[in-house]
């Protein structure tokens, strides 16, 4: 059955109606939601808020880096030190690495750009953070509601959005209902802002209703994937920040390394990918382990032991990418927008930051008396805001590197490094982008394969193994939340122009080709590993799989991430 058919069968839904509805309880959405009731305590007044994570709690999906530039949650919590945020571990150097395959060559710290200095910020696992924001939310009285994914938008009569409501619960793999089954429920609220991370599901919806990305270059994304390693503590460096550019990416795939030192003999890696990649036979995962046997990577975690593992996709078009952040009746922020800074490597103080913005703009709307117009006041607010001035100063980072890594390197120093020493603030010029990153990939036949050695187990992996401490479950008879448009198309276009790229992007082997019993090709979707990167929706070449949102509560549940 359809949503529709089960909604007229056993509708209608039960609805709840708050002043403001909140959809993403990370760090830009439970920032919001804080900064709301902050406003409304500070006056006296009543204001209902309410967060839907489809987590098992929040932090459980967060997946970051992390290091954190604290300026955006000192404004939220001038007092987070007393408070007892885990921000923990201040950097104590950084180091700016080009790999070649066996070599590497340290950057000066002279040379280094302003944008990879961290002084003064926190290496942190940005999961905890947010599960500290979470438990800063409900005590000024935020009811969060974890489990539960919003999986429709809700508009009123005149094209407004009322809403959200959640997925249905209870509904087995074939569409019907079971002893279980659950319709879900109507949230209502005078505004709704959407903070669903990266290629958000409900946030990819508005954009294209009301054209937000109008006049606007394409969004640009990049596959993370990250590993959490504990290390013997003669190896520990708390602290140190690295970051790596070069070897295992060629000169024309964008890509490169981080490499933090927490506290308590940890240490987060991973490896980034744009998914502008141009050789189908690339796989971002392998490169992630790959990466991680070049001596400047291995010496660091060598001897330990890995203990997480997860991976996403992130947000990088930056400033020229950033879609209009406001529609009839609700916002977007954080990454659900893409006001992630990727020359800075850094988005939850953004995501902090707007989530205030939009807050402050919902709360004077709703004193005012109104309610499903347009948050005006937020994005004038963005345009006046050190985040804005921070992102105009980068807004042509992503841009050069479209061009090749050489010219990406090349005026990423002048722009970042040189002209802030001759007075410039941002860049006299700017530069464009006129195509998605799911154009670019070249068939198989004219590209050169990749053979990527076989895992040892001890310091490279398989995916099924990484999976596995990803804490990653979905009940096994929901509907499949990966869909297809076509169901031809795996087999008669990707599989023969780019010889199945799926089965080589998904960082968790959902995807794999099969052979049927007539010996022809299927795509299998193993929905049930699923870690929720969104890397299919992106870079699917003829954008045939859509991610829709599983059933609340499912997929990773990541620990220290």
């Amino acid at each position: 059955m359809t949503s529709e058919e089960l909604l007229a069968q056993f509708g209608p839904r039960e609805n709840m109606e708050y002043d403001v509805v909140v959809v993403g309880g990370g760090p830009a959405g439970l920032s919001t939601a804080i900064r709301l009731k902050q406003l409304a305590n500070a006056k006296g007044q009543e204001l209902s808020v309410v967060v839907l994570e489809k987590g098992s709690e929040p932090g459980a999906h967060i997946l970051s880096g992390a290091v954190m530039d604290p300026r955006a949650i000192t404004e939220l919590f001038p007092n987070w030190k007393e408070l007892g945020a885990p921000l923990n571990q201040p950097v104590s150097a950084d180091e700016v690495l080009f790999l070649s395959k066996d070599g590497a060559r340290d950057t000066p710290q002279w040379l280094i750009p302003e944008c990879f200095h961290n002084h003064g910020n926190y290496v942190v696992a940005l999961g905890a953070v947010t599960k500290w924001l979470g438990e800063q939310a409900e005590a000024l009285g935020v009811e969060i509601f974890p489990g539960f994914a919003a999986a429709e938008i809700v508009y009123g009569d005149d094209g407004s959005v009322r809403g959200v409501a959640t997925g249905n619960v209870g509904v087995g793999r074939n569409g019907e209902p079971h002893d279980g089954f659950q319709l879900g429920m109507e949230l209502l609220g005078k505004y709704t802002i959407f903070a669903e991370g990266a290629r958000g599901h409900l946030g990819k919806q508005l954009i294209a209703k009301f054209k937000l990305d109008a006049g606007k270059d394409p969004q640009s994304y990049a596959i993370g994937i990250k590993e959490l390693w504990e290390v013997p503590e003669g190896q520990a460096k708390p602290g140190l920040v690295v970051h790596t550019a070069g070897w295992p990416a060629d000169h024309e795939t964008y890509g490169g390394g981080f490499l933090y030192h927490l506290e308590g003999n940890k240490v987060t890696l991973g490896y980034v990918v744009g998914l502008d990649y141009k050789n189908p036979w690339l796989s971002p995962f392998e490169e992630m382990q790959r990466w991680k046997t070049h001596p400047s990577i291995r010496k660091h975690i060598e001897g330990g032991k890995r203990i997480g593992y997860g991976a996403r996709a992130i947000t990088a078009g930056g400033l020229l990418s950033l879609p209009k952040q406001v529609f009839p009746g609700g916002a977007l922020v954080g990454c659900d927008a893409g006001y992630l800074n990727a020359a800075r490597i850094k988005g939850s103080h953004a995501a902090i930051k707007t989530g205030m913005m939009a807050a402050e703009a919902a709360f004077e709307a709703i004193a005012a008396g109104r309610q499903h117009d347009e948050l005006s006041a937020y994005p004038a607010a963005f345009e006046k805001s050190w985040l804005h001035e921070e992102l105009d100063r980068s807004r042509n980072f992503k841009q050069w590197f479209k061009k090749g890594n050489t010219v990406g390197t090349l005026m990423t120093g002048i722009e970042q490094w040189l002209l802030p020493k001759l007075g410039f603030k941002s860049p006299p010029w700017t530069i464009h982008r006129e195509l998605p990153d799911h154009v670019y990939l070249r068939p198989a036949a004219e590209s050169a394969k990749i053979e990527y050695p076989k895992p040892d187990g001890k310091l490279t992996f398989d995916r099924l193994s990484s999976v596995f401490i990803s804490n990653t479950n979905h009940a096994e008879d929901q509907p499949v939340h990966l869909t297809l448009k076509d169901d031809s198309v795996p087999v008669k276009v990707n599989l023969a122009r780019f010889a199945g790229p799926e089965s080589r992007y998904c960082p968790a082997g959902v995807y794999e080709f099969v052979k049927n019993e007539d010996n022809s090709e299927r795509l299998q979707i193993n929905a049930q590993n699923c870690v929720h990167c969104k890397t299919c929706d992106i870079k699917d070449p003829t954008q045939n799989i859509v991610w829709i949102t599983p059933e609340g509560g499912g997929g990773p549940n990541y620990a220290g991430m």
